[in-house]
């Protein structure tokens, strides 16, 4: 499901792009911009915010005539960008296509736009997507990036042993201490699931294999893990306890 920002300076236009963008079940969500200026604010706000945020912009359709800074001219700023978003030209010249697929451009889509050949646009770019997200999952998969005094450091999935919710964020634990990452804890929690990693709260998501012990009193519960004790709300206690049970063959 794609992240699209349409951008042409000529309302009629980007509005009738839009159309055909919503109308496509592989679209997730398609916002319009209408111009390079208001475009690069905005995709430089959602490169900054990550990809997991709900700003984030997988792909820019993006118009080559504007007034100001053409989309040629955003292209190259975008070349920049550690991670910029994946970039299909849609134009009425033909005349650019050469320089447009220097810039990396999936595709160059000719204005009158047709549904068909818009259709095409937007199956080449999920294909880059695709290939984009398995190849970060085969590379980074067992690590996340943390940033420590303005210094990006990796560390290994295997070293946490919980994350605690803080708003938009999550903190990480470790035996060498703490990481704040801008990410939710339920997008950690689908993440990780595969990982071993199991919600016990709200607040909280954990190894199970980095439990130490279970503990009852009274009806609730709690789990010991590294040197923290968790509570385990009501609606995740029986889910755990069978998990546990499992994973100990009993």
């Amino acid at each position: 499901m794609l992240r699209v920002l349409a951008v042409d300076d000529e309302e009629p236009a980007l509005e009738e792009l839009l159309y055909l963008l919503r109308a496509d079940p592989r679209i997730r969500s398609a916002e319009g911009a209408t111009g390079a200026t208001e475009a690069l604010r905005r995709i430089g706000g959602a490169v900054d915010a990550g990809p997991d945020d709900p700003s984030a912009i997988d792909v820019v359709f993006l118009d080559i005539h504007m007034a100001g800074l053409t989309g040629l001219d955003v292209a190259q700023l975008l070349a920049g960008f550690a991670a910029p978003p994946l970039i299909v030209f849609v134009t009425a010249h033909e005349g650019f296509a050469v320089h447009a697929f220097d810039l990396k451009a999936v595709d160059y889509v000719l204005k009158p736009v047709r549904r068909e050949r818009l259709a095409e646009a937007v199956r080449r770019v999920a294909e880059q997507v695709g290939d984009r997200s398995a190849s970060v999952h085969d590379t980074a998969a067992d690590q996340i990036a943390v940033e420590l005094g303005g210094v990006i450091r990796f560390v290994p999935v295997e070293d946490i042993a919980y994350a605690e919710a803080q708003g938009d964020y999550a903190r990480l634990h470790t035996a060498a201490g703490s990481h704040l990452v801008r990410i939710p804890l339920t997008t950690l929690e689908e993440r990780w699931r595969p990982r071993g990693f199991v919600r016990i709260h709200r607040r909280h998501l954990v190894a199970l294999g980095r439990i130490d012990e279970l503990r009852l009193d009274a009806g609730s519960m709690s789990v010991r893990i590294a040197g923290a004790e968790l509570a385990v709300s009501r609606r995740h206690s029986r889910a755990l306890r069978d998990l546990l049970m499992r994973q100990t063959g009993r």
